[in-house]
């Protein structure tokens, strides 16, 4: 194994590009990440904000609400909301009505 006073100045080059592309490498990982989580954003507030007072989910929810002759399936209690399980980010508006 070499010292440091045996490195050339090509060994020196080779190191320092190793630390700087493991620093791009995280500065990459860490706009992606921002970036998902600038989109999870922008998805939660369209589907809360415009798809949920649409009146295409005004709709569904009715077509739903109706068909289940306004109770809950659960508890049989008088249904006020419309409950489903989570989807992927491709199927808002696009939520099966079973």
């Amino acid at each position: 194994m070499e010292t440091l006073s045996q490195l050339t100045t090509d060994d020196y080059k080779i190191i320092l590009f190793g630390i700087i592309a493991v620093l791009v490498y995280i500065l990459l990982l860490r706009y992606k990440r921002n970036l998902w989580e600038k989109q999870r954003i922008e998805r939660r507030d369209y589907y809360r904000n415009v798809y949920l007072k649409s009146d295409a989910w005004k709709r569904k929810r009715y077509v739903v609400l109706k068909r289940d002759n306004w109770k809950c399936v659960y508890c049989g209690n008088r249904a006020t909301q419309v409950h489903h399980t989570r989807y992927a980010k491709y199927n808002i508006g696009k939520e099966p009505l079973k």
